[in-house]
């Protein structure tokens, strides 16, 4: 069974920085597209960041030069370092796992991020 598994989130003040990591227990680790997004209170899930199994990451505009998505094939674990946040940060950010290869696609449970003082 292919679990995703987050980790990292919690509470910080604005300014403050959070890691966040996802665990997949998929096999064929690197042929998977990594992504991250969040879902805020009554708002629409949206992308925060991609990368690819080679590395190459791509960011939604509000989250470029703040967050950075990295990605540990061994360990089959894809990170999202967060610097700088902001109040509207605040969301529960989901893990994702795509293959276009294999014709699949997993999503975490999330994990909630608050930015408040």
């Amino acid at each position: 069974q292919v679990q995703l598994v987050e980790s990292g989130g919690g509470l910080v003040q604005p300014g403050g920085s959070l890691r966040l990591s996802c665990v997949a227990s998929v096999s064929a680790f690197r042929t998977y597209t990594m992504g991250w997004y969040r879902q805020a209170p009554g708002k629409q899930r949206e992308l925060v960041a991609t990368i690819t199994s080679g590395g190459t990451t791509n960011y939604a505009d509000s989250m470029k030069g703040r967050f950075t998505a990295s990605r540990d094939n061994a360990k089959k674990t894809v990170y999202l370092q967060m610097n700088s946040l902001r109040p509207e940060d605040t969301a529960a950010y989901y893990c994702n796992a795509r293959s276009s290869l294999l014709g699949a696609e997993y999503w975490g449970q999330g994990t909630q991020v608050t930015v408040s003082s």
